[in-house]
């Protein structure tokens, strides 16, 4: 009953994030809003709204507790452990081809840290929880697409180059939210005070950032649609939403990760595919209708797997 109780009040929680992605959805769906609506609000969420909200809060870094940099083995750790049973999975079971198998594991991994992890992780664990996110952030585009680029080149050409890292470090080097992230972290650690008005602007544009990120989340899931294949699309979702969660888990108890560290990095991992993977499929030109399925699916399902990873996660006697 106790668990149930837990599990009650966390999905409750959840639930408004998730019926912002729902009035997204809806709006486009039912308003017949033009794409350019859409691609609008997403570019000045991702290029203006997300960067000032992470360099607001990286910029008083230093009022946050000290952060466990061991979060980074746990979180890449357990990602690609799931990657390597992704790639046997799609190899051995659904005889996809080398290229294909990676875009397969890397749907099962690649979360959504920005636009749906940022929210839930702000509304189920407090503002302290945010620069644990950040650090998540600022590698996991960086890692991700360079574990892409370097297997899909490894399977077609029988070996890799540098230019595929390279282009990936230049990539993320021009990212806003990572622009953002650095940006505060250097007016942190420079002790630069920010004028009060420059602060009061930064923090309102904060507050108003990850209820907006939710319902441009919902617009951008209208124009996608579940597809063929969708036995590998259930395959995803299982791997994404409840084998990486729970590898997350174990790794971070055997690594011995502090409890708000190792919270953050399992939501992180128990949360939705994120559209860059959906780019990355369009990108190499393979599994892009199950990717595209596995995004709407993911991001349904996980109003209910999320909160339900995280009640049995307070309820396990070793938490």
């Amino acid at each position: 009953m106790e668990f149930l109780t837990t599990l009650w009040a966390q999905f409750l929680s959840t639930l408004p994030l998730f019926m912002l992605i729902l009035l997204g959805f809806l709006a486009v769906k039912l308003g017949r809003w033009q794409k350019t609506v859409t691609d609008s609000l997403t570019k000045f969420t991702f290029y203006i709204a997300f960067p000032i909200m992470l360099f607001q809060i990286m910029s008083h870094f230093s009022e946050h507790s000290q952060i466990d940099i061991k979060l980074l083995f746990v979180f890449f750790g357990g990602s690609f452990i799931v990657f390597a049973i992704g790639c046997l999975i799609a190899s051995k079971i659904f005889k996809l081809n080398g290229s294909e198998s990676t875009i397969f594991a890397m749907g099962s991994i690649y979360t959504n840290t920005v636009f749906v992890g940022i929210p839930i992780i702000k509304m189920l664990l407090g503002d302290d929880a945010i620069p644990i996110v950040a650090i998540v952030v600022i590698f996991n585009a960086l890692i991700l697409w360079t574990l892409a680029t370097v297997s899909i080149e490894f399977v077609q050409m029988g070996k890799f180059s540098t230019k595929g890292i390279v282009k990936a470090f230049k990539n993320v080097s021009k990212n806003p939210i990572i622009i953002g992230i650095f940006t505060g972290i250097v007016v942190n650690f420079i002790g630069l005070p920010l004028p009060n008005f420059i602060d009061k602007s930064t923090k309102m544009v904060s507050e108003m950032t990850a209820p907006l990120s939710l319902i441009v989340l919902g617009m951008g899931l209208a124009e996608y649609k579940i597809r063929d294949k969708l036995l590998i699309t259930t395959a995803i979702c299982a791997l994404k939403l409840t084998v990486l969660p729970v590898v997350t888990y174990i790794v971070g108890k055997l690594i011995g990760l502090p409890s708000l560290e190792l919270q953050v990095v399992v939501l992180l991992s128990s949360v939705s595919i994120a559209i860059n993977c959906y780019m990355m499929a369009r990108q190499f030109e393979v599994l892009q209708g199950p990717i595209a399925s596995s995004l709407l699916i993911s991001t349904t399902l996980s109003s209910i797997t999320t909160p339900l990873i995280l009640s049995i996660m307070l309820q396990l006697p070793f938490a």
